[in-house]
């Protein structure tokens, strides 16, 4: 019989075979970073990423999309990139076989290394050699091997993108573990009271302002309540917020009693109550805005250097408006309502913005 090859893949027609998902969570790496990933070259940041995948479900409450880790020749050899969705979210340079010091602030201790600033956080750092760890340690620097620093950059970003890693997929096995743990809790919510579509927004809706939802029982007994009277998601998830409201202020500020908070001047805040509240929500003219915003970030930025958490006490009726004005200018800022503070705790009134109101 004649046997006919099958013509080379460049030569056939497209099929749909052809078109390859985008990546939910990707990590692409230069070719001198591929030992990183290989048993037998001894690698171990797969399992440092399975670690990372397994401490952001314990710790945000939900199971993260698998990280599928390629090659990039087009990158720089020592090169990586996180990707979310196929968009760059974080990239960096590590170098296997060196350490990474990191300045936690206030050393003025000269290292030989290569000048540098730590991907996740922004500190400033020096890859350094192996010889100079322990005098680095010494001195008080954070040294870590090159795994270390690129799984820490990827677990921050995750943190960060949380509520884009919680798709429908997510959503979906989220409802079907609870359903296996606690079977009557959501059958009689989701979907009979809330749709799955709008469970994952009042999720999302509280992930992006760093809220962990691993407390999934009150969350669901939160939307029982509230559900028969509004399906938007936005009042659910403020509702929501109040029923975590303890565990909100225990994520920001620990196990401490009395909150040192950020203040509105008075004449400010019935400013931005006009503008920002009822009808005329977001009408806030945009020069006050982008003071606010400066003025915001550089409170925040100071209470972090104090070592105190940057978190904003305002009115309930704009916490969600100054919530997404302030959150591109000062991300690390959280921003409370008053009914949001637990009775068990104390109010501190720390800085106040008001120069604005002038």
């Amino acid at each position: 019989p004649v046997t006919t090859e099958a013509p080379a893949p460049s030569d056939g027609e497209a099929s749909w075979d052809d078109l390859q998902p985008v990546d939910l969570l990707g990590l692409e790496l230069g070719y001198r970073l591929i030992a990183m990933v290989d048993k037998n070259r001894a690698g171990d940041l797969l399992t440092r990423i399975k670690g990372v995948r397994k401490k952001f479900a314990q710790e945000v409450g939900f199971l993260p999309p698998a990280v599928h880790v390629r090659d990039n020749l087009e990158l720089r050899p020592s090169a990586y990139r996180i990707t979310l969705r196929g968009v760059v979210v974080g990239e960096g340079e590590v170098f296997p076989g060196m350490f990474l010091a990191i300045d936690p602030g206030g050393i003025g201790t000269p290292l030989i290394g290569t000048p540098t600033t730590d991907p996740a956080f922004g500190l400033p750092a020096h890859w350094i050699e192996e010889k100079q760890r322990e005098n680095a340690q010494m001195a008080g620097f954070t040294v870590v091997d090159s795994e270390t620093v690129l799984a820490t950059h990827l677990s921050h970003l995750m943190q960060v993108q949380a509520a884009k890693l919680l798709s429908r997929t997510e959503t979906q096995e989220l409802v079907e573990h609870v359903t296996r743990l606690a079977p009557k809790l959501i059958e009689e919510v989701v979907p009979k009271m809330v749709s799955v579509a709008t469970f994952q927004k009042v999720l999302q809706l509280l992930l992006e302002e760093s809220v962990h939802v691993r407390d999934i029982r009150t969350i669901i007994e939160a939307l029982a309540e509230h559900a028969p009277h509004t399906t938007d998601p936005v009042e659910l998830a403020r509702r929501v917020r109040m029923a975590l409201s303890p565990a909100i202020v225990q994520q920001i500020y620990g196990s401490v009693k009395e909150l040192e908070v950020i203040a509105i001047e008075p004449g400010l805040e019935r400013l931005l109550m006009q503008a920002l509240s009822g009808a005329a929500s977001g009408a806030l003219d945009p020069g006050v805005a982008e003071m606010l915003s400066k003025s915001a970030s550089d409170v925040a930025n100071r209470q972090e250097e104090k070592g105190v958490p940057a978190c904003l006490l305002v009115p309930d009726a704009i916490r969600n408006a100054m919530s997404r004005l302030l959150r591109r200018a000062a991300p690390r800022l959280q921003v409370l309502a008053h009914s949001e503070i637990p009775d068990t705790h104390l109010i501190r009134i720390g800085p106040i913005l008001g120069e604005l109101a002038a």
